[in-house]
Formats: C-alpha cells, sequence, structure tokens
C-alpha cells in the first residue's frame, strides 16, 4: 500500500536525494489537484501532468499506481500514517476502539498544518464528480481496512480465531471518520486539522448510543 511522506520536521532531516523525490511527490499531488480541478479529472493527460511538473512519466509511477492515486494522496496518506502508528504503538490492555481513535488522531496530527487540509477537500470534491475515483477510494478503504486487521492480531494479541470483532472496530472508527470528514468538510472557510480532529472526536464518541439507538413504535 506504500508509505506515507514524512512530517514536514522530519522530511528537514531526511538526506538530500530523500528530500527531492520528496518535493516531486509534493510537486505531482499539488499539480495534479490545481489540473484537475481546472480543466477535468478526464480531460489531463498523465504526460501533460507530468510535463507541468518537469518529471518523466518513469517517476511518476516512482510514487503512484495512477492519476486516482495522486488525486486521493492527501487522505491516502493519513490512513498509510495509522497503519504506520499500529504497527509501532504500544498495546494499553484498554478497549480496542481507544486505541484505534489514537492512532488515527496521531496520524492526523502529523499532517501538515497549512496544505493539508486544502488538498482534503479538492481532492473530495474531485472524487464527488468522478466515479473512477470513488472505486478507487472503495478500494483503497478496503486495503487498508484488511492491513489493520492485520495489524491487530499479529500485533495486539487478539485471537486468530476472532475474525469479526476486529473488522468490525475497524469498520466503525472508518464510519465514524466518513461522517466527521463529511461533517468538516461542509463548514464555511477554511477548516482546519484541528477542526477534523475534533468532528472525529464527537463522532467516535456517538458509537456506542449509535449501536443502541432505537426506532418509535407504530403508531
Amino acid at each position: 500500500m506504500g508509505t506515507p511522506p514524512p512530517p514536514l520536521d522530519a522530511a528537514d532531516r531526511l538526506p538530500l536525494r530523500e528530500r527531492k523525490k520528496l518535493r516531486t511527490r509534493e510537486a505531482l499531488v499539488d499539480t495534479a489537484l490545481t489540473l484537475f480541478t481546472e480543466r477535468g479529472f478526464h480531460r489531463v493527460t498523465l504526460d501533460e501532468l507530468c510535463d507541468a511538473v518537469d518529471t518523466s512519466k518513469r517517476t511518476f509511477f516512482r510514487h503512484f499506481t495512477s492519476k486516482e492515486d495522486v488525486a486521493m494522496a492527501p487522505l491516502q496518506d493519513l490512513w498509510r500514517a495509522f497503519l504506520a502508528d499500529l504497527e509501532t504503538r504500544e498495546p494499553t490492555g484498554g478497549p480496542l476502539m481507544e486505541l484505534l481513535q489514537e492512532a488515527l488522531l496521531t496520524a492526523l496530527d502529523a499532517a501538515p498544518a497549512t496544505d493539508w487540509p486544502q488538498r482534503v477537500r479538492r481532492s473530495r470534491r474531485l472524487a464527488a464528480q468522478n466515479p473512477s475515483m470513488d472505486a478507487h477510494g472503495l478500494r483503497f478503504c478496503q486495503d487498508t481496512s484488511r492491513a489493520a486487521v492485520d495489524v491487530l492480531h499479529r500485533r495486539f494479541g487478539l485471537p486468530a480465531t476472532d475474525a469479526i470483532r476486529p473488522r468490525l472496530a475497524v469498520d466503525l472508527l472508518v464510519a465514524a471518520f466518513h461522517c466527521a470528514l463529511d461533517s468538516w468538510s461542509s463548514l464555511p472557510g477554511d477548516p482546519t486539522r484541528g477542526n477534523l480532529a475534533t468532528h472525529l472526536r464527537d463522532a467516535c464518541a456517538a458509537l456506542p448510543e449509535a449501536l443502541t439507538l432505537t426506532t418509535a413504535p407504530a403508531s
């Protein structure tokens, strides 16, 4: 699934070669989102995108698998950082949902505070207009969920025979994030990364009551 780019402070400490690769990747994401927004996703060829960044298609494919992949990089990087956090997070013995929530909040806190929120909003607007991006996002979400469950079984002592509850926990986190993202995206002005974290906490806090919510009796 690839690895997320390092946070900005960590990127400054990378070797020169790695810093150049990171700058190229960031330029591809920014340029792709700008061109796709201005001219339409399907009207911009991969050759045109690479020419705009003054790089080759070979270099593009070192970073991304497709136009859909580069256009959805902002949120995909967040979930890759979430998986990376799970790989190093120490077990606490507490509720699994709390662990998953903290891992995602940590990944969100590491996202660039300045340009990342604007990238996410542009990416989401493009996805809403282009079914191929929506399908790509669904596949990525499924792959991420499976990878997260694998980490949970491998690192946190969950029984190998318990395939349902860990997957449901991950799916609930993903659903809470999507609810938070929808409400965050509708905020006026330029919502921040911190605003999204607040909406995520609120959505996660609502999960227990959502599971016990009752319907009104028939009249």
